[in-house]
């Protein structure tokens, strides 16, 4: 076994600006580097990237590679890092591995299944519709980036878990603190968790109250409020981060008045693959010493996947693409965001038939703050009316 090389002039964690079609080269490069390659890691040491589908997918359902920050380097500082705690400190989706990961996934996967959402798909074309018509009230550009793409996901989200729906600011407040990555971060995450509670009052109908009833016997109320609040904050992400870019190429099309469902879900298929709501899995490591495409990779390797570098490889093949991930951990949540974004493409369209952007498309910028978040536009001023 040979190590996989190391790209020293590639920064995968730096913050950039750049045009809202234009594709960031720092992908190309790690492709360019071979299948696995090697990268300073934010948080000190390593990390591997890997950059080849088929491996990649290979990697995904790997038991060896765990997502339990437990098996972090020693010594990683876990805020620098972006990690969230040990799987022991605090059970999720997005720690768990092997059975317990099962057992928790099976609670969740029925509530979020593409029939139980497409069953939401009035509600959700209805949320879309009247938070649009609050903007279009006011006369000239209106900045979409500015609220709209935050609060229209967590209002869907607030709604489908039965939590009042008076507390989106709240809950929008608490996400900007948690990505704002300052010392106030666990106090966001702390306030967001106890707002998810208020959706498992006895009287909820909502799909917090199927949770609690569907969880694991041990799992205590603190633990049920996490998982909430993790439903929630990666909810509100997963849209929000590819929102803002469907609506530009919405609008710069200029479609015609009832634009079919094929091309909607097109338009929508399109935007994920080239603005994946993440450009790279969530870290996950090595549990011993391994084998990837003849490249070795000690124990506690911190290890990504290049979603966005692998979807929009140009010599790839078609095909279902990576963006909500693959194998065990494959993102719960994928049918409510194609949904929420189907139905803003669809509102738009078919209620503002006359809307356009207020700059020229290329002036759009996106900013990517670098790592494992996605790019989001810098400002999205649209004209909804005349």
């Amino acid at each position: 076994m040979q190590p996989a090389p190391y790209l020293d002039d590639v920064n995968l964690f730096a913050a950039a600006v750049r045009g809202v079609a234009e594709s960031d080269p720092v992908h190309a490069a790690l492709r360019a580097g071979g299948p696995v390659v090697q990268v300073d890691a934010p948080a000190g040491g390593r990390a591997w990237v890997v950059t080849d589908e088929v491996l990649a997918r290979q990697v995904l359902a790997d038991p060896r590679i765990a997502k339990d920050p437990a098996f972090a380097p020693p010594g990683w500082n876990p805020h620098t890092a972006g990690l969230e705690q040990t799987a022991a400190e605090q059970p999720s989706l997005t720690t768990l591995d092997g059975p317990d990961h099962a057992e928790l996934r099976r609670a969740h996967a029925p509530l979020l299944s593409a029939k139980r959402i497409g069953e939401q798909s009035d509600r959700v074309h209805a949320i879309a519709r009247t938070l649009l018509a609050e903007l279009a009230i006011e006369h000239g550009a209106i900045d979409l980036m500015a609220g709209f793409t935050t609060r229209y996901p967590l209002t869907v989200l607030l709604d489908l878990l039965g939590i009042p729906l008076d507390l989106v600011d709240q809950a929008a407040d608490a996400c900007r603190r948690m990505l704002d990555g300052g010392p106030g971060q666990a106090q966001a995450i702390a306030d967001l968790a106890e707002l998810a509670g208020a959706g498992l009052d006895d009287t909820g109908r909502g799909l917090a109250v199927e949770l609690r009833k569907r969880v694991p016997a041990h799992t205590t109320r603190e633990q049920l409020r996490y998982h909430l609040f993790a439903l929630i904050f990666a909810g509100q992400l997963t849209t929000d981060a590819s929102l803002g870019a469907l609506i530009a190429y919405t609008l710069a099309e200029r479609p015609q008045r009832g634009a079919g469902t094929e091309d909607t879900e097109e338009l929508v298929r399109e935007t994920l693959r080239q603005h994946p709501p993440a450009p790279l899995t969530l870290w996950r490591f090595t549990t011993a010493e391994l084998e990837l495409a003849g490249m070795r990779l000690p124990e506690r390797a911190p290890v990504l996947v290049d979603i966005q570098g692998i979807n929009t490889n140009p010599d790839r093949s078609p095909g279902p693409d990576l963006t909500f991930g693959a194998g065990p951990h494959y993102c719960i949540g994928a049918q409510l965001a194609q949904l929420e974004l189907r139905a803003v493409a669809t509102v738009l369209r078919t209620d503002y038939p006359d809307a356009r952007l207020a700059v020229p498309f290329a002036e759009l910028r996106q900013r990517t703050l670098g790592g494992l978040q996605g790019s989001r536009l810098t400002a999205l001023p649209v004209i909804l009316r005349g």
